[in-house]
């Protein structure tokens, strides 16, 4: 949860609600399910965008365009890429 005030998806006006989806139309499918049950579209750290909805879109749509699957890597290769990058930075995530 964020410190800042933020705009859950059921309280977002039409034009936050339009930048998350189509924010989230450009992730690969497996994107789809929520990391846990019951979570609205938009939550967790794009929560923490929902005060700016351009930065919000550019910010994530950014991730979705470099996983597109006509791109030379697999979906696999991009999250092994990223387990290795993450392990040897000491990351949590």
């Amino acid at each position: 949860m964020t410190w800042i005030r933020t705009i859950p998806y059921d309280d977002a006006d039409a034009v936050l609600k339009a930048t998350i989806e189509k924010q989230r139309a450009l992730y690969p499918e497996q994107y789809a399910t929520p990391a846990f049950p019951g979570q609205q579209p938009g939550g967790g750290i794009v929560d923490a965008h929902s005060l700016i909805p351009d930065a919000l879109f550019h910010a994530f749509a950014t991730f979705g365009v470099l996983m597109a699957p006509e791109l030379p890597l697999a979906r696999e290769q991009h999250e092994m890429i990223a387990t290795v990058v993450s392990a040897t930075n000491r990351c949590h995530y």
